[in-house]
């Protein structure tokens, strides 16, 4: 699971570091970017806990699955962004996305892991966090200085939620459960 959350959390996190260079790049405005950045917000957090509604009627990995799917069609969407319009539909999408996907990794991270090893697992979590966003901004600047453009570059971070996917796919949440269980029994916490 924690591997599965830092390949496509490092997607996510290149697309909030990179948006407004990409917005800049293709002639935004100043308020415009400003006016994105500050939308993603206000519509994180409502969106959360739809995403949260949405995981006790179909399960957190499902829910996953659907915020992932949102991230790949903003990655291709934003290859052919051309307008403060099209920013802002995409800004939409980010939030909803965004706020879902940090909720629910966060969640269900916590239901695999003992709770007696919450904190350390929980730190190992964080920092691991920290360093998603390494590869996906690597990866753009690449992207964009070997073919002049940020647009390939945003199309190539499909690559992060589709890894993400299918590592997230190998991850057996009752078994993880069921393990974490059992190490609080053995530690006498059941």
């Amino acid at each position: 699971m924690l591997l599965a959350y830092l390949v496509y959390n490092d997607g996510a996190n290149t697309i909030i570091r990179m948006g407004t260079m990409y917005g800049t790049e293709i002639g935004l405005a100043p308020g415009a970017l400003l006016g994105a950045v500050l939308l993603i917000q206000w519509i994180g957090v409502p969106c959360a806990v739809l995403f949260g509604m949405l995981a006790g009627r179909i399960g957190a990995k499902r829910a996953l699955f659907a915020g992932l799917a949102v991230y790949v069609v903003i990655a291709q969407l934003g290859y052919f962004m051309e307008t403060a319009r099209d920013f802002v539909a995409l800004s939409i999408l980010v939030g909803m996305a965004m706020g879902g996907l940090q909720a629910l990794s966060r969640s269900l991270f916590a239901t695999l892991i003992p709770r007696h090893k919450s904190a350390e697992l929980f730190g190992f979590y964080a920092i691991g966090d920290k360093f998603a966003g390494i590869a996906g901004p690597g990866l753009f600047a690449a992207a964009a200085g070997g073919m002049g453009s940020s647009r390939p570059a945003i199309l190539g971070l499909v690559v992060f939620f589709v890894a993400g996917a299918l590592l997230l796919a190998r991850v057996d949440v009752e078994a993880g459960r069921a393990a974490a269980r059992d190490a609080e029994a053995a530690a006498g916490l059941r």
